[in-house]
């Protein structure tokens, strides 16, 4: 079987090799590192094809180009807003805000995330809800309709927003449809066909050039944007389907949480589609004046909310949700809610949230008690079970699935937008969240937070050390190959 040894000769050298990249070439964290050597070590063959469609690094490259008119406009407003935030000139419309000046400053220093004040804010916590406005708003367009979501599905809902996008690309509004390849992989070219007959545009995120292969299967563009006339803005946690409108028997009632938004934010949403969008097409999207017209404030919203855009990606320097995440944390005086459907955090945070807790703050965590990521859900309760000790309280929302994806510090600052307290969404995936500095902001997402506390059983140290053996096995399995999970 001479065959069989200089096969088994050349997996290891490739095995050794990979080995070397991941220890020596790559930037990853040592949790990251040694679940890839552990799957590397065990399962050679298919460690190797997990690495090629995994474990790819896009940590060192510049995949993003900004056109250079918005980058001097860019760099114009961050570099105002760093000189008055470190000279303390930088005028609020709230007094309240200043004392998160550390927090506004490392999001405009690392993340190009100007500050903006004359913000309104509408939160929708139900899907029905938001997709009956969302689909009003397109029917208001006049100009154009940028829309970016990482799950569209083939299904009523689906075709609902495709049909609505249609109608008002047949009506001259210049309408642009930005998808995940991974998430939407249930599209098909003929779900497309009448929007592109009627002059809207389309492009798929990391598309696969291998027919049932992607390379970069890892990376996920995770963002939900929507930017109408440059006016109306759309982020947080829904995706496009059925089930987020709850009419999925196997998780019942989708609890999410989305905003829209209005005023000058708009502008940050549609710098980030453009750049998107021009990633991802050959049609590449030029700033003209129209994305960017004066804004407004609806007078029906939260207004006068200073706001912050965060984006983030693998591809970026600094792991942008890890800083802001940990920063929150850390300026916590007396509470911190927090509500995700997976929790797999980084030491460095799972440490800063023992901290708040044994220092005295009410730290809450709050995630779904139904699983649609088995191994995720018991990593999950794992890295819960490690906060439970120090004093954490949990709870497991069982009214439906739970999607939400918020943290509220002091009722005071809060963050909604696509990101996960996972490392998926902390180090590998395309994300966007909003940074809202807005007492009354903070409180209305406060009270949904206790209102969800009334659907949910809370976990208790008691409860989880009564858990099987073969629970704890899995949550032990799961928490050695969390890292890439």
């Amino acid at each position: 079987m001479d065959w069989l040894s200089h096969v088994l000769t050349v997996v290891f050298v490739i095995n050794i090799l990979l080995a070397i990249t991941v220890v020596f070439l790559e930037r990853r964290n040592v949790a990251a590192t040694w679940s890839w050597l552990m799957v590397l070590l065990f399962i050679p063959i298919l460690g190797f094809l997990l690495y090629v469609m995994l474990g790819q690094n896009l940590s060192r490259r510049k995949l993003y180009k900004w056109n250079r008119r918005m980058l001097e406009r860019v760099q114009t407003v961050i570099s105002e807003q760093r000189e008055q935030l470190i000279d303390g000139t930088l005028p609020y419309i709230d007094p309240m805000v200043s004392q998160y000046r550390d927090l506004i400053y490392l999001n405009v220093a690392t993340n190009d995330a100007f500050l903006t004040q004359d913000n309104g804010v509408h939160i929708f916590t139900d899907g029905v809800a938001k997709f009956s406005d969302l689909l009003m708003k397109i029917e208001a367009a006049e100009n154009h309709i940028h829309l970016q979501y990482y799950i569209v599905k083939n299904d009523s809902l689906g075709h609902k927003i495709m049909e609505a996008l249609t109608r008002k690309a047949e009506q001259g509004v210049h309408v642009k449809f930005l998808y995940d390849d991974i998430g939407s992989r249930s599209l098909k070219e003929s779900f497309f066909r009448d929007f592109l007959k009627a002059g809207g545009q389309k492009a798929a995120f990391f598309p696969s050039r291998i027919p049932f292969l992607n390379y970069r299967v890892n990376y996920r563009n995770h963002r939900k944007l929507v930017i109408i006339d440059g006016q109306i803005g759309y982020m947080g946690g829904f995706n496009v389907g059925n089930e987020y409108l709850g009419l999925d028997p196997r998780f019942g009632y989708w609890r999410d949480t989305h905003l829209r938004l209005t005023g000058s934010v708009v502008r940050a949403l549609q710098s980030r589609f453009i750049l998107d969008w021009n990633l991802a097409s050959v049609q590449q999207m030029e700033v003209a004046a129209e994305y960017f017209p004066d804004t407004i404030v609806e007078a029906n919203s939260l207004e006068h909310v200073p706001m912050q855009i965060v984006a983030s990606g693998p591809n970026e320097a600094w792991p942008h949700f890890v800083f802001t995440f940990l920063k929150m944390i850390h300026m916590a005086k007396s509470r911190i809610l927090l509500q995700t459907p997976y929790f797999i955090p980084e030491e460095s945070m799972l440490n800063a949230l023992r901290i708040a807790a044994l220092s005295g703050i009410d730290v809450r965590i709050m995630i779904p008690e139904k699983a649609d990521h088995m191994f995720v859900h018991w990593a999950s309760l794992y890295y819960v079970g490690e906060l439970l000790r120090a004093g954490v309280k949990c709870y497991l929302y069982d009214q439906g699935f739970l999607h939400a994806k918020t943290i509220i510090v002091d009722g005071q600052v809060a963050s909604v937008g696509t990101a996960n307290f996972d490392i998926r969404s902390l180090r590998l995936n395309f994300e966007t969240n909003a940074l809202m500095y807005h007492a009354e902001t903070a409180k209305k997402l406060e009270n949904t937070f206790w209102k969800d506390m009334q659907g949910c059983m809370e976990l208790t140290l008691e409860e989880y050390d009564k858990r099987s053996l073969r629970i704890r096995f899995l949550e032990s399995i799961s928490k050695l190959v969390s890292p890439i999970l």
